[in-house]
């Protein structure tokens, strides 16, 4: 007969491991916690969880510094799992009774599940105007963009105009059914070949603005990041764009706000120093492109370039 079953049997044979196996398959807890529900010290509960690990009847991830444990549901041996039954189902019979010891775990564990939600306000008001930086340092904040990106509708044909190196195609790729990366310099597209190699949906075309390499009414969204300032005939790029668009389609705009920093036309290549609202919604107009929204965005303390606006046409 295996010697496994036999440590299963000690382990089980002892009440206080019992008990916390009936807990832990009810609510996952740290060390802490589960000592306040069986009312025994750290040391004695931390000793238990480690042979009970060791046995494969209890598991644990980390929460930053601290372990969480939980009963092994579903992962167990079917013999130790058999096992675990005969004993839980007695104990369950005994746990009937509102004076016996198994049914005090229980009551002292939902006291403890009930305060932490009170552990939780206090912390949100203890940390206050600090939590946005508590948060960034525990997740980052790449995933707000793609959060946003999720809510766009998962049939949209995205161009990206003026793709450049192909950054913002990968954030793209997951969410649309496909992104088109036009870029005029071949050795942009280089790079954006590699960034995007494993994306099935996302084509790499070489090509100008003002002549699009994309059939009549073939996109959904047409997306132009930090170029306009960079071409110095507008007129033709809205014209193509609104060629390409479906009906209902927008074009979204990503550019500087008016400015007369002239050293960036030097230094940078720069066609235009900005753009007005006006000037923007003229060619749009003219291109059959209806002005939808014009929003400035909020200056980034880490940029030292113009300030930024966000706009919006429609066909």
């Amino acid at each position: 007969m295996s010697t496994e079953l036999f440590e299963r049997l000690s382990l089980l044979s002892e009440p206080l491991r019992v008990r916390m196996l009936r807990v832990l398959a009810a609510e996952e807890l740290g060390v802490g916690e589960l000592a306040r529900v069986v009312q025994t010290s750290q040391p004695t509960v931390s000793r238990h969880l480690k042979q009970l690990h060791a046995g494969g009847f209890v598991e644990y991830r980390k929460a930053g510094t601290a372990s969480l444990y939980r009963f092994t549901n579903g992962h167990l041996p079917e013999d130790a799992a058999a096992l675990w039954r005969v004993v839980r189902d007695q104990v369950d019979a005994d746990g009937g009774d509102p004076a016996s010891q198994y049914a005090e775990d229980l009551r002292r564990l939902e006291q403890i599940v009930a305060q932490r939600a009170g552990d939780s306000e206090e912390l949100f008001r203890r940390l206050g105007s600090r939590w946005d930086g508590v948060r960034q340092e525990l997740f980052g904040s790449a995933y707000v963009v793609h959060s946003l990106l999720a809510m766009l509708p998962p049939d949209l044909v995205v161009a990206d105009l003026g793709c450049g190196t192909g950054a913002t195609l990968p954030m793209l790729a997951p969410v649309c059914a496909r992104v088109h990366g036009i870029d005029r310099e071949a050795a942009m597209l280089e790079v954006a070949a590699e960034r995007t190699a494993d994306l099935d949906n996302v084509v790499l075309h070489r090509g100008l603005l003002d002549a699009l390499p994309l059939d009549e009414h073939t996109v959904d969204i047409a997306l132009c990041e930090l170029v306009l300032h960079h071409v110095r005939d507008l007129a033709p790029v809205f014209v193509e764009v609104a060629r390409v668009l479906r009906p209902g389609g927008r074009l979204v705009v990503v550019d500087m706000a008016e400015h007369d920093r002239d050293d960036l036309a030097a230094s940078m290549g720069h066609q235009h120093l900005g753009f007005s609202q006006a000037g923007l919604a003229a060619l749009a107009t003219r291109a059959g492109l209806s002005p939808r929204s014009w929003r400035v965005l909020p200056p980034d303390a880490q940029a030292q370039g113009p300030g930024l606006f966000v706009a919006v046409f429609a066909t």
